[in-house]
Parts: structure tokens; C-alpha cells; sequence
């Protein structure tokens, strides 16, 4: 089901950027698309290579379709308020947010939304972003996820383990904690680290490895944090087993290499993508892509069986 709804969308938009075919009608993507411009916001901190991608995501839709995307971001949920103001005031045909704070952006995007302003929301904020008036929200669902995640682990007969919270105050990443605490079986502790500082990242890890023997699981929520978490099992002498969420290059190559167990993608080139498409279909033909329900992108494993085939793709940076 979440393939389809996923498919089902881009495959809206291909048709409608084929839409002229000998009619004699002028192509709405030519008449339209260089006068269209969305703002793209995100809670992303610096050095966060999942927000890359999801950058990336949303400037290739903007090149295919010819608009003009403009990506900001901030970590701090009052600081992001402003960003989506400023969108508002200048008139902007669109906005993707991230709402790792919804408490905190609720005000603004409702202002948003009552301006006339199409707003879609990805990666985190599935449960408000129909109350604050999003078309739809392009994500996983961080429950779902997390179960999933606590299940694998306890099928690989892991008792102990540390989930590493990078961001503070991340109602999604506290989510997929707790939901895969929930089917884990063993004893799951969060542990929160600065993930602005990789070196600080892996210090804390170590640390923590180096306390308490037993811990036998690593359960990252990012992937550049694996990396950390690999080399902090490496430093700390632990024989602790590193999951993770979220993809990179050194992520899959460390899946083949056997240093980690798994990953979740829940491929955020396509938040990025997806976002910037549903608001062009929104200005180009009226549509609401999701039906009032969210857009699933993920989740989905990319373990040693499926590695070698994703890792071309992490490469370029699209995974």
C-alpha cells in the first residue's frame, strides 16, 4: 500500500508534464512553472547529511518542473516560525516544513495556511499536520517504524540496548524510541547526544559502552550517527551490535561489512521530492495529492541482502 500511494503520486506527475500530446493546448508546465516558487523549511541542523538529500529531492522536482525552490533551515522551532513568515510575506506559492516542534510552528503555519498559502508537511508531524490545515504529510510513520525496528532486533536475540537521540525535543525521533522499546523485549535506555558534534556524538557512545558492559545494541536514528556508533564500539572495546535508521554510502558499505546490522530508509530525497511535487500539482491543476491521509515513504530495511543494489544509489546521494 505505501508503494502505491507513492507511485501513485509520481506517476500523477509524470502524466501531467506529458499533459500536451497533439491537443493544440499550450503545456501548463510551460505556461506556468517559471513564475512558481516554494519554500522548503526544515528543523535541519548544520552537517546533517539526511537533510542533503531531502534538499536535493526537493531541487531536482524544482529543475524537472521549472520553478524555483528556496531551502532554509533551523534547528531552533522559533527561528523556524520566522522562516515560514518570511515565506508568507514574500508571497511564496508553497511551503514544505518539517515539524519536529509542531507546539512550536502551529501558529505559523496556521497563518500560512489562512493566507492561501498551500502547505505540505514531510518527515515529522503526521499526527497534527491535518489539524493545521497541510494538504497532506510525506513520511514514515515513526510508530510503525519503530516497532518494526524492535522486532528485527529482538528476532537477532539483542537484550540491552541504547537508543541515541541526536536531536532534542524531536517528538519523531523520541517516537521511534519508544515504539521500538515497545517490541523489543529486552531493556531499551534513550541516550541524548549533541548531533551537531560527530567527535561528540562517538565520545558519548563510548562513554556510555564503557559504563555499562552489557549493553549488547547500538540503535542509532540517523545515518552519519552509525558511522559514530560503529567507531565508538571500535574505541570502547564493546561487542555491542549498531542499528540504524537512515542511509549513506558508509552506512551500506558498513551493512556489507557486517559492522552494521541494518538500516531503515525512509528515503528522504523522496520527502524532498514528493513535497515540492505536490505542491506544483496544487498550482498547476488543483490537485490534493493523499486524500487527507498521509504519503508513506518509508519504511523500508536495507540489510547485507539488499545492500550491493541501494549502494549505487547511496553513492550518488539519493539513498
Amino acid at each position: 500500500m505505501n508503494k502505491l500511494k507513492l507511485t501513485g503520486a509520481i506517476v500523477v506527475a509524470g502524466t501531467l508534464l506529458a499533459a500536451c500530446s497533439g491537443t493544440g493546448k499550450e503545456d501548463a508546465t510551460e505556461s506556468n512553472s517559471q513564475d512558481l516558487t516554494y519554500a522548503v523549511i526544515t528543523h535541519s541542523g548544520p552537517g546533517d547529511a539526511f537533510w542533503d538529500r531531502v534538499k536535493s529531492g526537493a531541487e531536482k522536482a524544482g529543475k524537472d518542473y521549472g520553478v524555483k525552490v528556496e531551502y532554509s533551515a533551523d534547528p531552533d522551532p522559533a527561528k523556524q516560525s520566522q522562516l515560514i513568515d518570511g515565506a508568507v510575506a514574500d508571497k511564496v506559492d508553497g511551503i514544505v516544513v518539517s515539524m519536529a516542534n509542531p507546539d512550536g510552528l502551529e501558529s505559523s503555519i496556521k497563518k500560512a495556511v489562512a493566507a492561501g498559502v498551500p502547505v505540505v508537511t514531510i518527515n515529522s508531524g503526521v499526527d497534527q499536520f491535518k489539524a493545521f490545515g497541510a494538504i497532506t504529510h510525506i513520511g514514515q510513520s515513526e510508530g510503525i517504524a519503530g516497532e518494526a525496528v524492535g522486532e528485527r532486533l529482538k528476532s537477532e536475540g539483542q537484550k540491552n540496548a541504547i537508543c541515541v537521540i541526536q536531536e532534542a525535543g524531536n517528538v519523531g525521533l523520541e517516537e521511534r524510541c519508544k515504539a521500538a522499546a515497545k517490541t523489543f523485549g529486552g531493556t531499551m535506555t534513550n541516550l541524548q547526544v549533541d548531533g551537531t558534534d560527530d567527535n561528540a556524538v562517538q565520545a558519548t557512545i563510548t562513554s556510555k559502552l564503557q559504563a555499562e558492559k552489557d549493553i549488547d545494541t547500538v540503535l542509532t536514528l540517523g545515518g552519519q550517527y552509525a558511522i559514530d556508533a560503529v567507531a565508538a564500539v571500535k574505541e570502547s572495546g564493546s561487542s555491542a551490535k549498531v542499528a540504524t535508521f537512515d542511509l549513506s554510502e558508509d552506512v551500506v558499505k558498513d551493512i556489507q561489512a557486517g559492522s552494521i546490522l541494518f538500516a531503515v530508509d525512509q528515503q528522504p530525497y523522496v520527502q524532498g521530492f514528493v513535497g515540492v511535487t505536490t505542491l506544483y500539482l496544487k498550482s498547476i491543476n488543483g490537485n490534493d495529492l493523499g486524500g487527507g491521509q498521509p504519503v508513506n515513504s518509508g519504511p523500508a530495511f536495507v540489510t547485507k541482502d539488499n545492500a550491493d543494489a541501494v549502494l549505487k544509489y547511496a553513492a550518488n546521494g539519493t539513498r
